[in-house]
């Protein structure tokens, strides 16, 4: 068996070829959203494959109704090991828009910074970078000697869409797919010196709403004052979903929702946190979530509604004058502790329903549904995995909670009653989601660095 000194001269070697790599996965345009990208999404599941298979790992593709699934099964040297399954996804959010862009978001390139250089392009922290971070770390044990644990890995291409697909992949496969721990790169650090666990992750429901009035656009001269405007009613619903103090107004929206614990609650208030630079970063200063809520409360463990997007009417150049026959939104609710999923999505459109004037019909579209999920600090594998990160990094890891969802852990935890353990490396400037994403090259290298420590504090 190979050392974990010999483990970790091997990735900073391999750094180059490495970051090739990366841009390569990079370079694939594989937006699940967008139906223009479909065969961009396949491309990137086929690279994925072919690196597994030239690690070692027997690997393929599994059909879905939507984007495929990468598995991939490897053996460690001994018997005895311990098997994990790692988690990763190859989709990306849409780059819109363009224009913010400072270069093209699907031609990677290192930027140099006052605080060392950055990779730059859609996916590069979420979750591309992540990803490749576990699998430069297994090709150093596999050029030293071999896997210190028995590993699959599942690649997910629905990741950004709520993983429709998931569930009947489960039923499915999911029994292929049991191991003794799961192991996530989606998540973040507290900062750029303190690595992190993440031991909470909120829920997603997420909804869309069409509102239809007439039976064609009309003429606002003509029409207006006595046809009924979907944008109006649409408008009106959305500003009644919160009450004057950030509260969500749905019926039974809260049920489910506990306080957090003490023991939780005192080790945030210990993280060096600071809300007004938090918002300031982003070019604004005052919390807008519930009223008497900490910053951190507001996107770790408290529910939210947030409005997604609006459409409805003329949105082109210059004017027209037109009573839109249709709007719509998207709205999304992050949810926590047991708040089902199934009653926030009727609640809502029982909400919407009740607010219908005469000659106005809704139709529903559910893109998303998960609930949240709590990781146990108290397990072995937990602890083993801050032992291995307080040696890479030098401090123990922060263990924090996360405004974002992914829909795969539950469905693990639910289904095989696997525990995970969410390890990321992306930073909270790293503009996922946003223009100009970036992933530090710090991050990348010493999240491989990182990933090695953890299978060897496992296997042993």
């Amino acid at each position: 068996m190979p050392t974990i000194d010999d483990v970790l001269a091997k990735i900073d070697a391999n750094q180059d070829r490495a970051l090739d790599r990366l841009f390569a996965l990079l370079a694939i345009p594989s937006v699940s959203t967008d139906p223009a990208h479909a065969k961009d999404c396949l491309r990137a599941a086929d690279w994925l494959v072919k690196e597994l298979q030239a690690l070692g790992f027997d690997a393929g593709l599994r059909d879905t109704d939507g984007k495929p699934m990468v598995i991939g099964h490897a053996k460690a040297t001994r018997r005895d090991a311990p098997h994990v399954l790692f988690y990763g996804h190859y989709d990306v959010q849409p780059p819109e828009p363009l224009e913010l862009w400072q270069k093209p978001p699907f031609e990677p390139r290192l930027a140099e910074t006052p605080t060392g250089p950055r990779i730059v392009a859609r996916g590069a922290c979420d979750d591309k970078g992540q990803l490749m971070t576990f699998l430069e770390a297994c090709r150093a044990f596999r050029e030293t000697g071999g896997l210190p644990c028995d590993i699959s890995v599942l690649f997910e291409g629905e990741e950004e869409i709520g993983s429709p697909s998931l569930p009947a992949f489960m039923a499915k496969n999911g029994r292929e797919l049991k191991a003794d721990v799961m192991l996530v790169c989606d998540t973040g650090m507290w900062d750029r010196a303190t690595p992190a666990i993440t031991t909470m992750l909120r829920g997603l429901v997420f909804e869309e709403v069409i509102l239809r009035g007439a039976n064609r656009d009309l003429h606002s001269g003509l029409y207006g004052g006595a046809a009924i405007n979907p944008i109006r009613v649409l408008s009106r619903v959305l500003s009644e979903l919160h009450d004057e103090n950030g509260a969500v107004t749905l019926p039974g929206f809260y049920d489910g929702v506990e306080e957090l614990p003490e023991e939780i609650a005192a080790q945030w208030r210990e993280l060096d946190f600071n809300e007004e630079k938090f918002l300031d970063e982003v070019g604004l200063s005052v919390p807008a979530g519930e009223k008497g809520r900490s910053v951190l409360e507001m996107i770790w463990s408290r529910p939210t509604c947030e409005i997604n997007g609006i459409v409805g009417g003329y949105i082109g150049a210059g004017s027209k004058t037109v009573l839109p026959a249709q709007a719509s939104a998207k709205v999304s609710f992050r949810l926590v502790g047991r708040q089902s999923p199934e009653k926030i999505s009727q609640s809502f459109r029982n909400f919407v329903k009740a607010r219908l004037p005469a000659d106005v019909k809704a139709e529903y579209i559910s893109h998303a549904s998960s609930p949240a999920i709590a990781v146990s600090t108290k397990s072995e594998a937990l602890r083993r995995a801050r032992r291995a990160l307080e040696g890479e990094w030098g401090k123990p890891p922060a263990l924090i909670g996360s405004g974002g969802s992914i829909p795969i852990v539950g469905a693990f935890k639910r289904e095989l009653n696997m525990d995970a353990l969410l390890v990321g490396f992306a930073l909270p400037d790293d503009a996922a989601h946003s223009p100009n994403e970036k992933y530090e090259l710090s991050s990348f290298r010493k999240g491989a660095r990182s990933w090695a420590r953890i299978l060897t504090a496992i296997a042993s």
